[in-house]
């Protein structure tokens, strides 16, 4: 039996999209050993998620090789790819919510994998409850996942995912939606259950905290592993075939290494030489806002769910021309908050009035008709049609509300595309970009509509460094041009720094 738990080889991974491609591997090659814990860490678009599902069958590479227990899954049938996932490899997606039957409860959850493999219904619901109890949630076995905060049912997830004893847990982004200390509980507990359990453990993450759980940390760009390291050490460059090395963006923007680079060797030293002066690392200060025109006003806002009150008598004034962040534990009420002021759910006592309208007293056809012409939504599920492209997805929206003047609304959505860094994507189907890629998108498409305003459910949640801080600067300008208030529920400081209010929820 070998003792590689996955072994890639110069794998090229190339999607094809009518007459373009886009290539999201090249030539990379990763070996994990069974029982470590590999934490796989890279920006939006860099090919992390895709390096994983071809680790674990859902994907076939276009040249290489890639073995994941010994066994080359791009050579068996999709029947026995499915059987062998099944036994051997439990998969972690970074939305929680789609692991989980909202029909189900937590315990039945867990027992599925256990179930369809064959165990008694007794084995199943030991192994559910003890896997729970681990988590802390064994009081909550027999609710619905609906009834639990997010960090709580990415818990369950978690549980449900190793409920099989798989040899092998990948997990994509598996904190990305939650706040940093219910991130570094999952991370916690990620660790200590893969350690118990004997699981080797690969994990793809733009967070680089997600690599305290690890053994060995290892960065992607470009489709292609850049530098990688043991826990608690500085990262040591790859230098790959032909010569390749990647330099780190910290270090360009420090030595002022742009297009070009000159080098000095020195007896075993190598240097570079920039062609430009480093970059100064300071931020301009936002520009200060006056006051504007009332756009929402909670008052006395209650609202529960089961036996798990959330609003207490909430209340806020909002004005447009305003950056607002929720800022808030898991479970803290962000996205309830969000959620009445875009009319998809009623409060059970209070008021919630938006662009002028109470909307408790409007009907669900009115609400919809209101949301369209004054509110934009960017969930944390991006909602893009797969088959179409960036530019395609947000053209329609505009079309939809405003009707079918395409040559009216192709520059706006473009625009809006190229100013969040996609101007590379623009032509690109859905399904074929990363998840950060599709999250701005998303917050493209509903910048493009000009709301008054505009509701973002943890807009950087998918996002790495970069193209967060990108997204948050871009939230600002956009919020000072438009004059449209923007409400982020968000556990990203960078965002709420550079936020009008913040407004801070606890339990």
């Amino acid at each position: 039996m070998t003792d590689l738990a996955v072994e890639l080889r110069d794998v090229f991974r190339i999607h094809l999209a009518g007459e373009q491609g886009a290539v999201a591997l090249q030539g990379l090659t990763l070996q994990v050993r069974r029982r470590e814990r590999c934490v796989i860490l890279g920006p939006s678009g860099s090919g992390k998620s895709t390096l994983l599902r071809i680790a674990a069958g859902f994907d076939r590479p276009s040249a290489g090789v890639a073995r994941t227990l010994g066994v080359d899954l791009g050579r068996l049938s999709r029947r026995r790819v499915a059987a062998f996932q099944a036994e051997h490899l439990g998969f972690l997606d970074q939305h929680y919510a789609r692991s989980l039957s909202p029909a189900l409860t937590c315990a039945q959850n867990v027992e599925l994998p256990l179930g369809l493999a064959g165990a008694t219904a007794r084995e199943t619901r030991r192994r559910a409850l003890e896997l729970l109890g681990r988590v802390g949630l064994e009081d909550r076995a027999d609710d619905l996942p609906a009834t639990l905060s997010g960090g709580e049912q990415q818990r369950v997830a978690v549980c449900a995912s190793l409920a099989h004893r798989p040899a092998i847990l990948f997990a994509d982004e598996p904190a990305g939606e939650l706040d940093a200390r219910t991130a570094a509980g999952v991370y916690d507990l990620l660790g200590e259950l893969a350690a118990r359990e004997g699981t080797t453990l690969v994990v793809v993450s733009h967070d680089a905290r997600a690599g305290e759980l690890a053994d060995r940390v290892v960065h992607v760009r470009d489709g292609r592993i850049s530098a990688e390291g043991a826990h608690g050490e500085a990262p040591r460059l790859v230098v790959g075939r032909g010569g390749w090395v990647r330099l780190p963006s910290e270090a360009r923007r420090q030595t002022g290494i742009g297009g070009r680079a000159g080098w000095v060797v020195r007896e075993r030293e190598l240097g570079l030489v920039g062609d430009e002066e480093p970059a100064p690392d300071a931020r301009e200060n936002a520009v200060p806002v006056h006051a504007g025109e009332l756009a929402v006003e909670l008052r006395g806002v209650e609202k529960s769910y089961g036996s798990r009150r959330v609003l207490r008598g909430f209340g806020a004034r909002l004005v447009r021309g305003e950056l607002v962040a929720l800022e808030g534990r898991s479970g803290s009420g962000k996205t309830t908050i969000l959620h009445l002021l875009a009319g998809l759910e009623r409060p059970d006592a209070g008021s919630v009035t938006v662009a002028g309208e109470e909307l408790t007293e409007l009907d669900r056809e009115q609400l919809a008709a209101h949301r369209r012409d004054h509110i934009g939504w960017v969930g944390q599920e991006p909602g893009l049609l797969p088959f179409a492209t960036a530019l395609e997805n947000s053209v329609l929206a505009l079309e939809l509300r405003d009707g079918g003047r395409r040559a009216e609304h192709e520059p706006r959505a473009r625009s809006w595309l190229e100013r969040l860094g996609l101007a590379d994507c623009v032509d690109r189907a859905a399904d074929r970009l990363s998840a950060g890629e599709r999250q701005r998108v998303a917050i493209a498409r509903a910048l493009a509509r000009g709301p008054q305003v505009l509701l973002l459910d943890e807009p950087t949640a998918r996002l790495d460094e970069a193209s967060a801080e990108l997204v948050g600067e871009l939230l600002l300008t956009a919020t000072r041009a438009s004059n449209a208030l923007v409400v982020c529920a968000t556990h990203d400081r960078g965002v709420a720094e550079r936020a009008d209010r913040v407004l801070a929820l606890e339990r």
